[in-house]
C-alpha cells in the first residue's frame, strides 16, 4: 500500500508535511534534511524540485530554487541522491515540481525514477487537470505514484469533486489565491473557503498550505483539514540558521507541535 494511504488510514489528525527545496542551501543538503525532519516528528514530506520560473512561488522558495540550480541541482542528481533513501526514512515522500522540467526528464522515465527511489506522491502545480486525465494518470499508476492536485477559493465545487474521485493520497488545499509564502493569520475569507470545502464531505482527506507559519496558521489549518503543509517558513530556516538540526529546532519551537 502507497505510504500515503497508510499515513491518512491511521485516523491521525494535525498532521504536518513540511516542503523544502532539493539542493538548497547546499547540494548534498537533500538527505539530512529529510532525516532530521523524520527524526523530529514530520509525518510527509515534500521535496522541490529546483525551475527557473516557479509561477507559484513567493519569492523565498524562487530564492532557493536559484541558488539550487547555481549548486547544481538537476533531476538526475535528486533521483541519485534519494537512490537509497529507504535505507533510512519510512515516512511518505512527494515530489513537487513544475511540468517543465519533469517533461524535458521525460515523464515515464520520471515516474519509474521516482518508484526505484521510494517516492509516494507528485505534485505538479502547472498540470491541468484535463491533461492529467488524457496524458498522464495511467502512467502514475502503473508506477504506484499518487498525483496530488491542487485546489484554490476559485475552483468551483463541480472540479474539485472530479479531482476527488480521479486522484489519490490527499488534496492539496492552497489556502488563498495568492503565491507561496508566510503569513500570520487567515482572513474570513480564507476560513469562509476552509468551510465550504469541508461542507462538501470529500472522499479524500486534505492539507493545507500557502501561509502557514506559525501555530496559530496550523491550528487553523488543522481545524479544517487533516493537517498543514509548512514550506516558504523552512525554507528561510534552513538559509539562515546555522545547520539543517538548527532549522527544523527552530520551526519546532514556531509550531509548538512536532510528537517526540
Amino acid at each position: 500500500m502507497n505510504r500515503i494511504d497508510k499515513l491518512f488510514q491511521q485516523g491521525k489528525n494535525n498532521i504536518l508535511s513540511v516542503y523544502f527545496t532539493a539542493g538548497y542551501p547546499n547540494l548534498n543538503d537533500t538527505v539530512p534534511i529529510i532525516q532530521s525532519l523524520e527524526k523530529n516528528g514530520v509525518e510527509l514530506i515534500e521535496i522541490g524540485i529546483p525551475f527557473s520560473d516557479p509561477m507559484a512561488d513567493g519569492p523565498v522558495i524562487q530564492t532557493s530554487g536559484t541558488e539550487a540550480l547555481k549548486n547544481g541541482m538537476s533531476l538526475r542528481v535528486l533521483f541519485r541522491q534519494l537512490s537509497q533513501i529507504r535505507s533510512s526514512v519510512q515516512i511518505p515522500l512527494v515530489l513537487m515540481g513544475y511540468l517543465n522540467p519533469i517533461l524535458q526528464f521525460g515523464f515515464n522515465e520520471f515516474c519509474s525514477e521516482a518508484q526505484r527511489c521510494g517516492i509516494d506522491g507528485v505534485i505538479i502545480p502547472d498540470l491541468p487537470f484535463a491533461e492529467y486525465m488524457k496524458e498522464y494518470k495511467a502512467v502514475a499508476e502503473k508506477h504506484g505514484l499518487h498525483i496530488i492536485m491542487l485546489i484554490t477559493p476559485e475552483t468551483s465545487d463541480e472540479r474539485i469533486r472530479l479531482i476527488d474521485s480521479n486522484t489519490g493520497g490527499f488534496i492539496y488545499m492552497v489556502s488563498s489565491a495568492s503565491v507561496t509564502g508566510a503569513k500570520n493569520t487567515f482572513s474570513d475569507a480564507d476560513l469562509a473557503y476552509f468551510s465550504r470545502v469541508n461542507a462538501m464531505q470529500l472522499q479524500h482527506p486534505r492539507l493545507i498550505g500557502f501561509g502557514i507559519s506559525n501555530r496559530d496558521t496550523f491550528e487553523a489549518a488543522c481545524k479544517n483539514a487533516s493537517g498543514a503543509i509548512i514550506g516558504s517558513k523552512f525554507v528561510s530556516l534552513l538559509g539562515s540558521e546555522k545547520s539543517v538540526d538548527d532549522a527544523v529546532e527552530k520551526l519546532k519551537k514556531s509550531i509548538v507541535k512536532f510528537q517526540q
